[in-house]
């Protein structure tokens, strides 16, 4: 049975908590890309701006600055009652009144930074287990940026060189928070170009779809369907009509073969269905030109 609860993963465009952040800034990269997004994630709340939102900024290097930043730009979007949590050790994780606080929420966020603080800190505490409970049950919305989408699948990507991806080995992955399986997430993708992250996953493990999130772009997930949201693209890759690979042939650090990797491209509006691996492309109406 598929979940009541949403989750919307965002593939990022600033690098908040991340190693990078230094190289960007923070203020002129947090001028909210994703405020389309971000209102998305409002509207689909059960209570809309009214909704009770908890920001999780146990991934980021700058947890108090992600976190005020989060604050103003939903006050922009008329949401006020906004709290933010920078849980930092298992300890935390289990503690009565922050459990009581996800209990209440009616939307969780995930900022960006490491994901593998997210699946070490929360992995099999007491938030993780409310967490998976309200989104089985409720209508809980529940959203990550960057290292928080990457971390929502239960499998995660949390190292690899974009340019050393197709060497066997490159590429680590791990447990995640696990609120959707069958698939895998790489964020900052275009960007970055992670395609090869994606392919490793993907030969690795055919049965798992790769999703890699350009910047400024989501998905929204809920029933079994997929939507992508914001200005960039959603790259799929489909792994179960792989014909063959020599990825258990060559040895450590070695490049792969892959062959027949399906690929898709989604944008706004496109809709792919998980149950049945179908994507529905959108087809906006040109507008007239003068």
């Amino acid at each position: 049975m598929a979940p009541k609860g949403k989750l919307i993963i965002i593939g990022g465009a600033i690098n908040t908590g991340s190693f990078a952040e230094t190289q960007f800034g923070l203020p002129q990269n947090m001028n909210f890309f994703e405020r389309g997004i971000l209102k998305r994630i409002t509207t689909e709340s059960v209570r809309g701006n009214e909704s009770r939102f908890e920001i999780m900024t146990t991934a980021s290097l700058i947890p108090e600055r992600v976190g005020e930043e989060y604050i103003k730009a939903f006050a922009q979007l008329d949401v006020h009652d906004v709290g933010v949590l920078n849980i930092g050790s298992r300890e935390e994780a289990n503690r009565l009144e922050y459990v009581e606080r996800i209990k209440l929420a009616d939307v969780i966020i995930f900022t960006g930074g490491d994901q593998l603080r997210l699946s070490s800190i929360f992995g099999g505490t007491e938030i993780h287990r409310v967490l998976l409970d309200k989104y089985q049950n409720t209508e809980i919305v529940i959203a990550g940026t960057s290292a928080g989408a990457a971390a929502s699948s239960k499998n995660m990507i949390y190292q690899g060189s974009s340019k050393d991806a197709l060497l066997k080995g490159e590429v680590k992955i791990t447990g995640g928070l696990g609120f959707i399986d069958g698939v895998i997430v790489d964020t900052h993708f275009v960007q970055r170009g992670r395609i090869g992250r994606l392919l490793y996953a993907a030969a690795s493990n055919p049965g798992i779809l790769g999703i890699g999130l350009g910047e400024d772009t989501g998905l929204y997930i809920h029933e079994n369907t997929m939507e992508a949201i914001g200005s960039g693209m959603v790259i799929l890759v489909d792994g179960r009509h792989m014909a063959d690979t020599n990825l258990t042939d060559v040895e450590m650090g070695q490049p792969v073969s892959i062959k027949n990797m399906i690929v898709h491209v989604m944008c706004d509006g496109d809709m792919y269905n998980l149950a049945d691996h179908q994507l529905v492309i959108h087809h906006p109406k040109a507008v007239p030109t003068e």
